[in-house]
């Protein structure tokens, strides 16, 4: 029974009780009053007729003030009554009527993902599903939210993920997998009872502490994903690559042969000068596939473009290439490639960042609002008295680890204030935050929302190959049998796609030695490079 159903039956029951009740007093004052015997039927008779202001028939005059007082309490209490009807029962059922009908349940779908609810996480997700042309349902319980979606072009239902009548009417018997992303309570109430709706269907649960990944997989998850800890130490390996040897996050190709995402420095010998400036190729000998400007992803990246700080490129090379560009890239100011660096927000990602920094040999300094077991400074990081108590003038790098876009956005203006040669690296919860945060002054930022989606894409399409994860681009390993006989010339992937195939899987052998005659054949796996947006049209397009 839902709200307007419960308000109907409460009014209903206190009508009939107040028509009652007068109809008791009406058949009483007659009787005592006026001196006329009447029927309870008729006395029921004449509250009826009142409350509806029909009339009162015969019984009008009354002589005594005792009756003519109550008619007109009863006169002002059916108008009451009326009144109370309206915004009670009237308004809500013209406005469901009227508004958007949400559908409760899905027909003829199969071969979908049940998503368990509708998140940042899961709008993250749904983009990736679109790259490969999966369908999706979304099961949210909230109307609103439901009735929002469903305008908005997404497929979902109104119904309950908990309930076995939610994830039925979800088609999750005939479904792909279902997703379970809400809280890690919810979630394992949620595998519960697809398990008992549909235990052959592949369960997948997201979970933010990773303590409790054992009692999903009690519940009867297949698959307990603990994106943060990825997104942390992804987070803290862009600290640790600035002044250790190795590359950190690396995409293996083949042999010898890897992408990588390299942020350039503050203060690296690469910033202020064009591409065509910068002597990428000549003095590294890597290949520049594309380039993070403040957010946006060019392919192929205009010659004449300024690099800056904050530019992320994205490369592939051998060992030794990819090791000279990260020289390049690094910064040429000391004081700061020696200096700490300070982790505001200490959930699981700071923890995470906090350990994988520890397990470098990097200096850190915690902050967070609560006064924990690893927090050395408490306060808020939006104050600059408390950046400025945990060394915001000799840092390095600050990594912001908070769980508010808002708060993001607003402690990188600060902290970009405060020192404006510090490095600014920071974790968002949705994508959309990404372009903001560039502008606001981060150096680097990375969204939850994305790896999570890429992580459970990767999970669920376990025919298919997401070979980053933690990363601002998406590296798949598809076939394309459209692209069979063509090369890639003639193809023009770049062109109507904006990706890069980065490498051919033929026989077993990667080749990477790709140019514009090079010919793909019936077989070939084909290793491209771009955007979550990029990938889809390359899908769309190239499949």
């Amino acid at each position: 029974m839902d709200k307007w159903q419960r308000r109907t039956v409460y009014y209903a029951i206190l009508l009939v009780t107040v028509m009652f009740g007068y109809a008791v007093l009406y058949h009483h004052g007659m009787r005592i009053y006026e001196g006329e015997s009447l029927t309870f039927l008729h006395s029921f008779q004449v509250v009826v007729e009142t409350f509806t202001t029909t009339g009162f028939g015969s019984d009008a005059p009354w002589e005594s003030p005792e009756m003519n007082i109550l008619v007109i309490v009863m006169d002002l209490t059916g108008v009451a009554l009326i009144f109370t009807a309206l915004p009670v029962l009237a308004f809500p059922l013209l406005q469901e009527v009227l508004s958007t009908t949400v559908p409760r349940s899905v027909e003829d779908v199969e071969n979908h993902v049940v998503i368990c609810s509708f998140t940042a996480r899961a709008e993250a997700l749904i983009g990736e599903l679109g790259s490969w042309d999966v369908d999706y349902v979304v099961v949210e319980p909230d109307r609103e939210r439901a009735v929002d979606l469903y305008e908005d072009g997404y497929r979902v239902i109104h119904a309950d993920p908990e309930s076995a009548d939610g994830l039925e009417a979800a088609g999750v018997e005939t479904a792909r997998a279902l997703v379970a992303d809400v809280s890690d309570q919810v979630d394992a109430s949620i595998v519960l009872t697809a398990q008992e709706v549909a235990e052959d269907v592949p369960i997948v649960s997201v979970v933010e502490d990773p303590d409790r990944r054992p009692y999903h997989r009690l519940a009867g998850a297949d698959t307990v994903l603990s994106p943060r800890p990825l997104l942390g130490g992804s987070l803290a390996s862009k600290v640790t690559t600035s002044v250790a040897t190795d590359l950190g996050d690396v995409i293996e190709i083949g042999d010898d042969f890897e992408i990588v995402e390299l942020p350039v420095r503050r203060g690296s010998r690469l910033v202020d000068r064009t591409l065509a400036e910068s002597g990428l190729r000549e003095q590294a000998g890597v290949n520049l596939i594309g380039a993070w400007f403040r957010g946006e992803f060019e392919t192929p990246p205009d010659p004449e473009t300024t690099i800056t700080n904050g530019t992320v490129l994205l490369v592939t090379g051998r060992d030794e290439q990819l090791a000279e560009l990260r020289e390049l890239t690094r910064s040429s100011v000391r004081r700061f490639d020696n200096g700490k660096t300070i982790v505001v927000g200490y959930g699981q990602v700071g923890l995470s960042i906090a350990d994988t920094l520890a397990d470098a040999g990097t200096e850190y300094t915690v902050v967070d609002r609560a006064d924990t077991d690893g927090v050395d400074v408490v306060g808020d990081a939006t104050e600059p008295e408390t950046l400025e108590a945990a060394g915001i003038h000799g840092a390095r790098s600050v990594i912001l680890a908070l769980p508010d876009d808002t708060t993001t956005e607003f402690a990188t203006l600060v902290i970009r204030d405060l020192s404006p040669e510090t490095e600014i690296i920071a974790r968002v919860e949705k994508a959309r935050s990404i372009q903001k945060m560039y502008r606001a002054g981060a150096d680097y930022v990375l969204s939850l929302a994305t790896v999570t989606g890429r992580m459970l894409a990767s999970s669920i399409l376990q025919d298919e190959d997401v070979l980053s994860l933690e990363h601002q681009v998406e590296v798949i390993r598809t076939a394309a049998p459209g692209l069979a006989g063509r090369t890639l010339g003639g193809a023009d992937v770049r062109g109507r796609t904006g990706c890069t195939v980065v490498g051919v899987d033929r026989d077993g052998t990667v080749l990477t030695d790709l140019g514009p005659a090079f010919r793909i054949e019936a077989g070939d796996d084909l290793i491209v490079a771009g955007t979550d947006e990029g990938t889809r049209r390359f899908n769309e397009r190239m499949a």
